[in-house]
């Protein structure tokens, strides 16, 4: 019989109990320095933008109710902050749609819109001739209203619509009569000096607290009679609701101006100084 010897290393030298020690505490210590985030921290990016410091905004006690830097539209006392509002019906603390349209006196352009609204009671009429209304978003982008529960009508003007250019994904209209939320995030369009577009409007619509449009471009303003299409206008214009002949009630109508915050870019960092070599001249 042969035995076979295989050739396995010599085994290692015994760690010093000195050298034992100071690994054990440089060990230890990189614990510690991923623990504290001292260790994270130090390979942290930042971009080095500066940054204002966002204003603090207080909510509402009550949720739906208008935020500290809101603009109050309709508070249920009266429609001082509309041009006609003396026409609509105030009662109860709600407007009833009569009359006419209205619009706001103040104009407005990126903005956060919350209104509420209850289509009439009492059915009369179907399709389009049933709890007609439209916030009209700088006087000419509607996001229709209607009484669209177990209503038939075309997709693109039911409740909540981006009016002849895009139905809302779902219908989560509320029997008549019942009050409903309408949240509307709204970004103007852009034009160049010369009335070109350079960026079209976009919207994104939450009803009953429900998403129905997120970052919809639109393709113009809306209208019942002609395809949509943009026409060089003002940074600002009033907000107008709709009388459709449909006794439609408004509450709680409130309004917050958008703009982000701008920071200020990091300052260039200055390029290193050349380092001489040997074939530098002197």
């Amino acid at each position: 019989m042969y035995q076979v010897r295989l050739p396995f290393p010599p085994p290692s030298p015994p760690v010093p109990p000195r050298a034992r020690i100071v690994r054990l505490l440089a060990a230890a210590t990189a614990l510690a320095a991923l623990a504290d985030g001292s260790q994270l921290q130090a390979d942290e990016w930042k971009s080095g933008i500066q940054w204002p410091r966002p204003p603090v905004v207080t909510p509402a006690a009550q949720p739906g109710g208008p935020p500290s830097d809101a603009i109050v539209l309709f508070d249920g006392q009266d429609l001082a902050a509309w041009e006609g509002g003396e026409r609509w019906k105030i009662a109860d603390g709600y407007a009833t749609a009569h009359g006419g349209d209205i619009r706001t006196h103040e104009a407005f352009g990126d903005c956060q819109l919350h209104l509420e609204f209850a289509a009439p009671a009492e059915v009369k009429g179907q399709g389009q001739n049933r709890g007609n209304s439209g916030v009209y978003l700088m006087g000419r982008y509607e996001v229709q209203l209607l009484d669209s529960f177990e209503n038939n009508t075309y997709f693109d003007g039911q409740c909540g619509a981006i009016y002849k250019q895009q139905p809302p994904m779902v219908n989560v209209c509320l029997p008549p009569g019942q009050w409903q939320t309408l949240e509307i995030l709204f970004t103007a369009p852009r034009f160049a000096q010369d009335g070109q577009l350079v960026s079209p409007a976009s919207v994104s619509v939450l009803h009953n607290g429900v998403a129905l449009h997120h970052h919809v471009q639109l393709q113009g303003a809306t209208a019942w009679h002609k395809p949509p299409t943009y026409e060089p206008h003002p940074d600002r214009l009033p907000l107008t609701l709709q009388f459709h002949d449909n006794p439609v009630r408004f509450r709680n109508i409130w309004i917050r101006p958008l703009a982000p915050l701008v920071g200020q870019p990091p300052t260039p960092a200055e390029p290193a100084p050349a380092v001489p070599t040997s074939d530098s001249p002197p």
